[in-house]
Order: C-alpha cells, then sequence, then structure tokens
C-alpha cells in the first residue's frame, strides 16, 4: 500500500483556496477505525462552509465535506463494531447516538459539532474516525447512492418519519428538486402520502411526477399557495419541507394546513426567517428546525432503504480532482446528489 495519499485541505475561507495535496496515509487509535473512501456526496452546506465558515472554527488545514461511504481497511485496539471489510457511511453529528441523548451544544451556543466542520471532513482517500462515528451502509446500494444517505437522505427521513410521524394519506409538500428534496418525496410516497412539488422548471416537474410525485407546481407561473389551495380544497398541506428558509417561510405558513407541521431544513433566501402572524396564530402550526439527525434514525433509514428498495438520485458523478466543477454544479442547482469518486 501507498504511503501517502490524497485529500483535498484549504487554510482559508473560499473556493480559490482548495488544494488537493499529498498527506501521511493516517492510522487508527483505540476504537478508531480507517476507511477507505470510495464516494463523497457534496451538500449546498459544504459549499457554504468552504465559500463562508458559517461562522465555525475550522481545523486547520480543513478539509470539508460531510457525508462518505468507504470500506473498512484497518482497525484500532478494542473496536467492536465493525471489522476490515465492512461496508460504512459517515454520521452527520459526532457522537449524537439517539433520540434520549441531545446532541452537544447549549442555548448560546447551539449543537452544530459535524463533520466537514467543526471536525474534519471526508473529501479525502482515507478517513480515520472513533467506530460510534459511522453506520452499516445498506446492501441495496453501492457506494456512490450510500454516499447520499447521512445528511440529506437523513435531514428528510428525520423531517418525515422520525419527528413528523408521517402517516398513509397525509399530503407533504416538498420545494424543489434537489437532494434533501428527492429523498422527501420518496420517502413521503414510500409512507403513502400524496406529493406536492414546486419547482422553477417544468422539466424538473417532469421528472419529480416521473419519481411518483403526485402534483407539481411551477412557482414562477403565479402564486404558487394559491395553486395549493386550488388543488386541496383549500384544506392546505399536513407536512411542508421548506427548503428555502427566508421570506419563503411566509408561503410555506400560507400553505400548511390547520394543526399541520413545517419543517424548515434549507437557507437559500437567507437565515433570517419571516412569517405572517396572523396564520401562524390560528392555524397553530408546528414549525421545527432540522438539523439533520442521529445515528439511530440514520440505521433506521438504512433499513427502510433495503426494504423498500429507495434508490437515491443522482445528478452527476465528478471525479475526486473535479471538485471545482462539481462546485459549479452545485451553483447551477442539480436534480438530485452530486457525487466525488476518488
Amino acid at each position: 500500500m501507498a504511503e501517502t495519499m490524497q485529500r483535498w485541505t484549504m487554510d482559508a475561507l473560499g473556493r480559490e483556496h482548495l488544494q488537493l495535496t499529498a498527506s501521511a496515509i493516517p492510522q487508527p487509535g483505540p476504537h478508531e477505525v480507517r476507511v477507505k473512501v470510495k464516494a463523497v456526496a457534496l451538500n449546498y452546506r459544504d459549499k457554504l462552509v468552504i465559500e463562508t465558515g458559517m461562522g465555525l472554527t475550522l481545523p486547520q488545514p480543513f478539509t470539508p465535506a460531510s457525508d462518505m461511504a468507504g470500506e473498512i481497511d484497518a482497525i484500532g485496539a478494542g473496536v467492536s463494531r465493525f471489522l476490515p471489510g465492512d461496508r460504512v457511511i459517515s454520521t452527520f453529528s459526532p457522537g449524537w447516538i439517539d433520540g434520549r441523548q441531545k446532541p452537544y451544544g447549549d442555548a448560546r451556543t447551539p449543537p452544530y459539532r459535524t463533520l466537514g466542520g467543526f471536525y474534519q471532513g471526508m473529501l479525502a482517500e482515507y478517513v480515520v474516525v472513533h467506530e460510534d462515528w459511522l453506520a452499516a451502509a445498506p446492501n441495496s446500494l453501492d457506494e456512490v447512492q450510500a454516499s447520499t444517505l447521512p445528511c440529506a437522505g437523513l435531514t428528510a427521513w428525520f423531517a418525515l418519519v422520525e419527528q413528523g410521524r408521517l402517516s398513509a394519506g397525509d399530503s407533504v409538500l416538498v420545494q424543489g428538486t434537489g437532494g434533501v428534496a428527492l429523498f422527501a418525496l420518496q420517502i413521503a410516497k414510500a409512507q403513502g402520502a400524496e406529493v406536492f412539488v414546486t419547482s422553477g422548471s417544468d422539466e424538473k416537474l417532469a421528472r419529480a411526477k416521473a419519481l411518483g410525485a403526485d402534483h407539481g407546481i411551477n412557482r414562477l407561473n403565479g402564486d404558487w399557495v394559491e395553486a395549493v389551495y386550488r388543488l386541496t380544497q383549500d384544506r392546505g398541506i399536513d407536512h411542508v419541507i421548506d427548503t428555502v428558509g427566508g421570506p419563503n417561510l411566509g408561503h410555506s405558513v400560507r400553505a400548511v394546513a390547520v394543526h399541520g407541521r413545517i419543517s424548515v431544513i434549507g437557507a437559500l433566501e437567507g437565515f433570517e426567517v419571516s412569517a405572517p402572524a396572523g396564520p401562524l396564530l390560528l392555524k397553530s402550526p408546528i414549525i421545527q428546525g432540522i438539523g439533520v439527525g442521529h445515528r439511530r434514525a440514520l440505521e433506521d433509514l438504512v433499513r427502510a432503504v433495503d426494504v423498500i428498495g429507495l434508490q437515491p438520485i443522482i445528478d452527476r458523478v465528478y471525479r475526486f480532482d473535479q471538485l471545482q466543477q462539481a462546485l459549479d454544479h452545485l451553483d447551477r442547482g442539480a436534480f438530485g446528489k452530486i457525487v466525488l469518486t476518488p
């Protein structure tokens, strides 16, 4: 085996500071495993961290990206959860094991100890992590597909199933056709929901319908909330997946059913959200921010993927050295996920 590996690093904020560098292959310590990385999925959040840091103190030199699928190739002393050869995926929030335990943080400093942020990321040929920071990969997915689960897949699952307790017959509105949105579409359909999708592209809406969406609404053709009212006979939507944030929350509040739920996931239009007080008070919806989820929920998702045959939607796979092109694609907007392979 070679003694060095490639990894992406940056010593200052901004894409122009990304460098593909050579470094020594790390060795696992007690309760650590070394993973040979097979695929890394990009999230919009990775782009924000690279460009702005998102207010985090990043380890230096910093390696971005949180979502990885790979194979255990070495284990340290005391490791009991995995063996060499096991296929694994990363967990977005290391150490957050299940719902009985709160993630690290408090009211002043909310929890955000994640891979590719507080901790080093996954854009390397090999990574060493604590054994508790991984979950077994689904048997039914290859590494490219499996790499999309830790953030995008789990976010949709956590919003709809873990927290949302989605039931057959409920209505779900998914905003956009990015990674989280398409996972939400597929998970909601698997749960027996009626799914509405908004997008600014008729072509993407047609593709969403091919994946099972019941209704497609072009948000550029007038007030999309009025379209929701027409399609639901004014009842509104039981569960809105708001991937946009900012003032768009006001549209979500208008669209949601009385005593419905809004999961706030994205910040494409800004981190300062706003909504009209009247319908907020009178409808009394649950509005919940979704910070991805814990390892036990990810393991639940993995089992569900194998049972229902869910296939993550991959827009394009790039080579490991094409990170800049992959980020440009993320800027343009993807239908599903963008993945890099070493």
